[in-house]
């Protein structure tokens, strides 16, 4: 029978829970390199998908609202990019002990196929946290039906 060691129980050890609790650093613990310690940029998630028609990127951004993105396109790059907009002004009435939320901002950028989509025609649009960016392909490298040479 294996005896159990009973660690006695500190007085006012709640306040020393607590702070360890709010000191700790745990959130970046591990391994969650997901974003540029420098400048907090981080480097969301995506889904890229190719059709005969285009081509199609899903991006993981929760949080952010349609106003807060910039998408360009810089010769063949395209450059998608949000920053989250000033926290708001009511946390000065608060009496916070410790803030650790930050707004950081997303960056992405992605080299389009030369001659092969038609950067005039690119669709985006933002929905439950996933930006859906649709990037049609030019009329001459949609691929060709099969055409039928009759024997003379």
């Amino acid at each position: 029978m294996e005896t159990l060691k009973r660690v006695p129980m500190l007085t006012n050890s709640w306040p020393l829970l607590l702070n360890n609790l709010f000191n700790r650093d745990s959130f970046n613990e591990g391994n969650l390199d997901f974003y540029d310690k420098k400048n907090s940029t981080i480097s969301p998630a995506v889904n890229i998908k190719e059709t005969p028609q285009s081509f199609a990127i899903e991006i993981l951004a929760a949080g952010l609202s349609k106003k807060d993105f910039k998408i360009e396109v810089n010769g063949n790059e395209l450059i998608i990019s949000a920053e989250k907009s000033k926290a708001d002004e009511s946390y000065k009435e608060e009496n916070y002990h410790r803030k650790e939320f930050s707004f950081q901002s997303i960056k992405r950028t992605f080299t389009l196929p030369e001659n092969i989509v038609d950067v005039d025609k690119i669709r985006a649009e933002y929905d439950n946290g996933v930006l859906l960016l649709e990037i049609p392909k030019k009329e001459e490298a949609l691929p060709k039906p099969a055409k039928l040479i009759e024997i003379a």
